[in-house]
């Protein structure tokens, strides 16, 4: 595995384990051999960041005046 990756077999245990110092591309060469590559973008979908989600629900104002919003149409 390590060779087909081009990585070598310590950053292969490394990233079977789970380090956090491993780079994306390791994980995105290994996905590729694994024939998983699109795993990597279910990854990166904003979609499945639920605490992303949240923080940005929590930042939308929690009223908004409907006259203001009228005056800014006219």
């Amino acid at each position: 595995m390590a060779d087909r990756a081009f990585i070598s077999r310590t950053t292969l245990v490394k990233l079977e384990k789970g380090d956090p110092g491993v780079a994306m591309g390791t994980y995105a060469a290994v996905l590729f051999v694994l024939g998983m590559i699109d795993r990597l973008r279910e990854l990166a979908e904003a979609r499945s960041d639920e605490t992303g989600l949240a923080l940005e629900e929590a930042r939308l104002p929690k009223r908004i005046s409907i006259r203001r919003a009228q005056r800014k149409l006219r």
